[in-house]
């Protein structure tokens, strides 16, 4: 409230303390600090780290983007990486923020952290004025999670227009809750498709705003929840190495899907929550490959062993995906 009150005081402490490094917490709920800290960062040997969940409050309050004088890093939930376990049904059905992972029953605490974003981010911010069709849509995104996007239904299911549904989804993105991911567009032979889908940050997340129902193995809502976790563990391995590597799916009209395309086809996934991946479960890495060339392909699966099923795709069981993934055996991060 000082702050808010005198954006200045933050100029005149730094002048004064001549602190090596300041943390700013929350930064989107004092946007105005934002032109101190650029001219402390011009006149001034202090560096700041800037702490936020939403860049929608600062873009849209004109607020001074400190263009070309900060460096972005997005922090993801626990990675594998980190953990160190290798519990799936735990993952899918906690999440993977650390209260929740650690927890023995997180089922309140996954609630309380949904009500709370309605309640803190979306009404404090002023983000939306109709909240209870937002709290509509989250139940909606849940159901369509991991799936093409739907405006006009999602937009029939909440009472708004194809229009606001499209600003919801912005709002999940701009405050770190969501992302889309793209089709693949560069076509060769085939017609592909041109809907994005869209993930939560978490499967915690997306448990509790489906209502809470444990997901069990050999289940529709697994074998989804286990290519959104695949999907999350990529995503953080890319910025945690700054690889910044478009990801994108590749699906065409008649219907054949590969999960996840890394790059410009560095890597082609499929994700199986199945423990015997075999000849059915390639059709669509086959039909990639013989449309353009992939560097690599794989089916990540619940396999206890990897197998080559063609000369050109293996079978990987999800805990090695993940161990070679961070040792860098697929995507090497740069020196």
């Amino acid at each position: 409230m000082r702050l808010l009150l005198r954006p200045s005081l933050l100029r005149e402490e730094v002048l004064a303390n001549k602190d090596a490094v300041v943390v700013l917490d929350e930064i989107q709920k004092v946007p105005a600090l934002l032109d101190e800290v650029h001219w402390c960062l011009e006149n001034t040997q202090t560096s700041f780290l800037l702490c936020g969940s939403s860049a929608r409050k600062l873009r849209h309050g004109a607020a001074n983007l400190l263009g070309g004088r900060a460096w972005r890093y997005e922090l993801f939930p626990l990675t594998t990486n980190e953990i160190g376990e290798y519990d799936i049904e735990r993952i899918v059905n906690h999440g993977l923020l650390p209260q929740h992972y650690r927890e023995d029953r997180p089922e309140r605490s996954l609630r309380g952290y949904v009500m709370d974003y309605l309640e803190q981010e979306i009404q404090a911010e002023a983000l939306t004025r109709n909240v209870p069709a937002f709290a509509r849509f989250l139940e909606a995104v849940s159901t369509s999670h991991g799936q093409l996007i739907n405006y006009a239904t999602i937009a029939r299911d909440c009472g708004v227009s194809a229009k606001t549904v499209r600003e919801y989804y912005q709002i999940l993105e701009d405050t770190l809750l969501g992302h889309s991911l793209p089709p693949w567009r560069k076509r060769k032979k085939r017609r592909l498709l041109e809907t994005a889908k869209f993930y939560l940050f978490d499967p915690g997340v997306v448990r509790a705003l489906s209502g809470m129902r444990r997901i069990h193995t050999q289940t529709e809502e697994f074998g989804r929840a286990f290519e959104h976790f695949l999907v999350e563990e990529v995503r953080a391995y890319l910025n945690y190495t700054e690889q910044y590597l478009p990801l994108s799916f590749w699906r065409t009209s008649t219907g054949l899907e590969v999960d996840l395309i890394v790059g410009d086809l560095d890597l082609a996934i499929e994700c199986k929550a199945t423990s015997h991946a075999d000849e059915r479960h390639i059709t669509g890495l086959r039909a990639l490959q013989e449309d353009q060339p992939v560097k690599q392909a794989f089916i990540v699966s619940l396999d206890a062993t990897p197998r080559q099923l063609t000369p050109h795709i293996l079978v990987y069981p999800w805990q090695l995906f993940c161990q070679k993934l961070w040792a860098g055996d697929f995507l090497p991060s740069p020196q």
